[in-house]
């Protein structure tokens, strides 16, 4: 290789490292506040519901529905996923995750 493209080789190797790193920057930000995002929104919704005696009934459902990954739902689990839809309706949560918040309770 001459020694005129040696430079010119550097450079495009700092240019191509740089715009992966910001790239890979960009990406782990989305991830991460989205993360921080649904994290909020848990405990939002944990702490509202701590004392709530129909969502604390529904911990056994709640175990069985994250254990058997959706497949096994109870009717007390059902039960506490309409009231906590209808005392958050701004929620996004999946079913799912409501159940891991009961559990988290």
């Amino acid at each position: 290789m001459s020694r005129i493209l040696l430079p010119f080789l550097a450079a495009g190797l700092l240019l191509s490292g740089a715009a992966s790193a910001a790239s890979f920057t960009a990406t782990t930000d989305v991830v991460v506040g989205g993360l921080i995002n649904t994290v909020d929104a848990t405990s939002d919704l944990t702490s509202s519901l701590r004392d709530d005696k129909l969502v604390l009934d529904a911990r056994d459902d709640a175990a069985r529905f994250v254990a058997s990954r959706g497949d096994l739902r109870g009717a007390h689990l059902e039960a506490a996923l309409q009231h906590i839809r209808s005392q958050q309706p701004q929620l996004q949560a999946s079913d799912l995750q409501l159940a891991e918040a009961i559990l988290a309770l």
